[in-house]
């Protein structure tokens, strides 16, 4: 899909179709975060000042979660986590809406 995105409206219109944006800190991140997308970000160990440090959650984008390092280069154990909360995201997805 990204070959056929030529600005940020375009952009806008394909992450207002999905279900879920997973990131890392790019510009994505943020216009998902201000569209009120649920979007999970992957932080580097030292983050943005914005993001906060020790949050797994954003200020800015209630509906933004994010997952920093806990080492410096070790990205497995937040791919690790995201599996897990990305096959516990898809089940509840598949149950749809509780009553």
């Amino acid at each position: 899909m990204t070959a056929h995105l030529t600005d940020f409206a375009e952009t806008a219109a394909l992450v207002s179709c999905l279900d879920l944006v997973v990131t890392v800190d790019t510009s994505i991140a943020h216009l998902a975060g201000a569209m009120g997308r649920p979007t999970w970000i992957m932080l580097p160990y030292m983050p943005d000042y914005r993001w906060l440090l020790d949050r797994d959650d954003s200020p800015w984008y209630p509906t933004a979660a994010c997952s920093d390092k806990t080492q410096t280069r070790d990205y497995a154990p937040v791919l690790d986590r995201i599996r897990a909360e990305l096959a516990a995201f898809e089940q509840s997805a598949m149950r749809g809406p509780q009553a």
